[in-house]
């Protein structure tokens, strides 16, 4: 690795005599990754920022993979970072690589396998001009697409050289080269790659491994420095290709990766990744059983029966789910000419857009299905962490009296008839001053979300409502705009005199 003072364009050798005399030495890629992770381990730098939760699992693999020089897979459902992690490997890089000015092949000055650099270095010697490609320059990404070509990774021969070089098309020169070759001396990385047809995978499998592979019928050798990585999700293997055998067995490591296996890892990347903070319009707060409330979606969706789980569901979900109820409660503030707001329950449940297009549904069924789901999964999430609060009815039984008597006073405000009609987008004082009508819920929400405000207070009781519906204690009819909680024996009686 080139010394810091070696940075600045002003000190960097700009010839080939000036870069032997400098001292620099070449230096094989997976070598270069190695010496460079073994650096950053020993000085406990990390080499892998933002990637949450892989700490011990999927990262320990990669860096076992790196030090073992192996070319390596990432497998693993969508929305587990696969792409993030391979796009950090450039951070193992060295900052600045030499290399001959004008060659497609990125050229090693002191070892080149491009036969018009070594011509060229035969021709001009130590005057050979010499340029400095930066470490996000060496790294190539290509996604596998049935339509994807040879030429396309490999190369293709190129008339208009031959003809300007007078020269046939079985001289190598002609080549004009795809996105391998113009990935030497850096790594190359190929996204889903069941997805490759599997011509595609011999060619690559050939340049790889033998160094050469044929064009329109003519031989090609090239001895390229490559660090190769790839990612595939399970679900390809059987529904749109697979990798083939020689390839699979060519790349070294199979790295499994994961779903964040806690809530707090969960919550920690939905944060990282999510745009909340922001400013021109109201402040938005986002009280801690809502955010809560509102990464157990995806865990939901995750264990779902109604959700095809050999797709995933992505933490994408939770980022645009968290995205989606802060508008809602920015909406609000907006609409209601209020600085500030406390994101609630009513934010979450009209937030179901975000979670349409990020789940798949193991029976397609009628147009409203994702809708439905959409919804059972928002209920089944503030039902775990209303749990978590309070005791479920189911465990009542075993709880002290104090516990069981916790929500009479709520209930028996709903038993004498009566009901209570929340809008979407009222404002938080008249949220409250609804609420306070039912005895004992202001005590009990206080008692479980301890709130830090009134307005925070507004937002419990109606989660408190919300809590007790998800679990049967209350009925819940959905308006347009908004809902009305009501006694659930009375939603019943309704219920069957409306099936007469």
């Amino acid at each position: 690795m080139l010394a810091p003072t070696m940075n600045d364009n002003a000190v960097r050798p700009t010839t080939l005599g000036a870069l032997q005399r400098s001292g620099w030495r070449s230096k094989r890629v997976k070598d270069e990754l190695r010496d460079n992770l073994i650096a950053a381990l020993r000085s406990g730098v990390n080499v892998f920022p933002g990637i949450v939760g892989y700490e011990r699992t999927v990262l320990r693999d990669v860096q076992n993979a790196l030090l073992s020089r192996h070319d390596f897979l990432l497998l693993g459902l969508r929305g587990q970072a696969k792409t993030r992690i391979l796009r950090s490997l450039t951070g193992l890089l060295d900052e600045w690589l030499p290399a001959v000015e004008g060659c497609e092949l990125r050229d090693d000055p002191l070892r080149p396998i491009c036969v018009a650099c070594r011509e060229r270095i035969a021709s001009e010697g130590e005057r050979t001009p010499i340029v400095w490609i930066a470490r996000d320059e060496r790294y190539h990404e290509k996604l596998a697409t049935p339509d994807v070509t040879i030429a396309d990774l490999i190369g293709d021969l190129d008339p208009i050289k031959a003809a300007a070089r007078r020269t046939s098309l079985a001289d190598p020169q002609v080549v004009h080269f795809g996105l391998v070759p113009r990935s030497n001396r850096g790594i190359f990385a190929i996204n889903e790659l069941p997805d490759l047809p599997p011509r595609i995978q011999v060619g690559l499998l050939n340049l790889l491994e033998e160094g050469d592979v044929q064009i329109r019928g003519f031989p090609l050798r090239l001895e390229l420095d490559l660090t190769l990585c790839f990612s595939a999700n399970p679900e390809d293997y059987t529904h749109r290709g697979s990798i083939i055998t020689p390839l699979r067995d060519r790349i070294a490591a199979q790295i499994l990766t994961h779903y964040p296996r806690t809530l707090e890892d969960a919550q920690r990347i939905t944060d990282q990744e999510s745009w909340v903070k922001r400013d021109g319009a109201a402040v938005v707060r986002t009280p801690a059983w809502l955010r809560r409330a509102i990464e157990q979606v995806a865990i939901a969706g995750r264990m779902s029966e109604f959700v095809d789980h050999s797709s995933g569901v992505s933490a994408r979900l939770s980022i645009a789910l968290y995205e989606s109820v802060v508008s809602n409660a920015e909406r609000r503030a907006l609409l209601t000419r209020a600085p500030r707001v406390v994101a609630r329950v009513a934010d979450l449940l009209g937030a179901g857009s975000a979670i349409h297009g990020k789940v798949e549904l193991v029976y397609e069924g009628e147009r409203e299905g994702l809708a439905k789901v959409a919804a059972h999964l928002i209920g089944k999430a503030i039902k775990s962490v209303f749990d978590e609060l309070a005791p479920a009815p189911a465990k009542l039984e075993k709880s002290s009296a104090s516990d069981m008597g916790r929500f009479d006073g709520v209930l028996a405000h709903f038993q004498g008839g009566a009901t209570v009609e929340l809008a979407d987008d009222l404002a938080g004082d008249e949220l409250l001053r609804r609420l306070s009508a039912v005895k004992g819920l202001r005590e009990l929400a206080s008692e479980l979300c301890a709130p830090a405000d009134d307005e925070e207070l507004a937002g419990a009781m109606e989660f408190v409502l919300e809590g007790l519906h998800q679990n049967a204690m209350l009925a819940r009819d959905a308006l347009v705009d908004g809902r009305v909680y009501r006694d659930s024996f009375e939603q019943m009686v309704r219920s069957l005199e409306s099936g007469r």
